[in-house]
């Protein structure tokens, strides 16, 4: 995904002139600054993301204790109260952290705005799960109309990307709920849809997540049908399977998390050992070395 679009994108949004400020810094888009009392900010309830890992929101506290926010947060003014349009990491943070009152950007915007801001957050931080996101485009769709290149363009994203999206919302909810908990890749729910009905799609979900397949092997179950009962595979005696150790299969989600695909590390007794990372698209290999690179 593209950042530099996505700051166009939101110049767009917010109506200023090219150069007013660097593109993916919400925090920079004018609007009033001042101090708010957190418990006068209520929720964005266009916000797009339905989970909040609590080890993030723990370290963002510990942090906010010894420094402070650093960047505010955006709201608009509601009748006496405050409601968020950006920064719900850093308000719940603050919350936890039993933090008063923190800074905050006082910004004049409608719904609609508020919705496409909120979108563009999450697209921006690279690790909303792809079924929200899809949720909030069909969402907006529903509520603002317009085309999906329409909602493409005014968020600085390519139309096949809202497109693919939105189609993930045609697979069964234990499907998607396993994109939600980052047990499949959005890769892997892609290949998903090529199978005729909810039926098998669930039944191969459940097979790619207990044999942790990759999304090419995905691609293969699928082009075979239904999956074949697991009675009829060969099993390896328990006694010489090879079982990894906790904290390399923590590490592992913990990277699929990061990354967003299928992350296998292969550690050795002598120390040696490979980090693979999956990918399956142009577009999704260079959002994975701009996340390794710390862009």
């Amino acid at each position: 995904m593209n950042k530099r679009r996505l700051g166009r994108g939101l110049e767009a949004l917010l109506g200023r002139e090219e150069g007013g400020f660097e593109p993916g810094s919400l925090e920079e888009a004018g609007g009033d600054l001042l101090r708010v009392a957190v418990d006068h900010v209520d929720p964005n309830p266009y916000q797009p993301r339905r989970h909040f890992p609590a080890g993030e929101l723990a370290s963002l506290a510990d942090s906010i204790r010894l420094h402070g926010v650093i960047q505010p947060i955006l709201v608009r003014a509601v009748g006496d109260r405050y409601q968020l349009i950006a920064g719900e990491r850093r308000l719940r943070a603050s919350i936890e952290a039993h933090v008063h009152d923190i800074p905050a950007r006082v910004m004049d915007l409608d719904d609609q705005r508020v919705f496409e801001l909120a979108m563009v957050e999450n697209l921006q931080r690279e690790d909303l799960n792809a079924v929200d996101k899809a949720v909030a485009f069909r969402e907006y769709l529903s509520k603002y109309g317009g085309t999906q290149e329409e909602l493409a363009g005014r968020l600085g994203l390519d139309r096949s990307t809202v497109s693919n999206l939105i189609r993930l919302l045609d697979l069964p909810e234990d499907v998607l709920n396993s994109v939600r908990d980052g047990e499949i890749t959005q890769g892997h729910a892609r290949a998903l849809l090529g199978l005729p009905d909810a039926e098998s799609q669930v039944a191969a979900c459940r097979r790619v997540v207990a044999e942790r397949l990759s999304v090419r092997q995905t691609e293969a179950l699928v082009a075979t049908g239904v999956p074949t009962p697991a009675k009829s595979r060969v099993r390896k005696d328990p006694a010489h399977a090879s079982v990894k150790a906790p904290h390399i299969v923590e590490l592992e989600q913990h990277l699929h998390q990061r990354f967003g695909t299928a992350v296998a590390i292969k550690a050795r007794a002598s120390g040696k050992g490979q980090v693979i990372i999956d990918y399956n698209s142009q577009e999704e290999f260079d959002r994975v070395c701009s996340l390794i690179r710390g862009g």
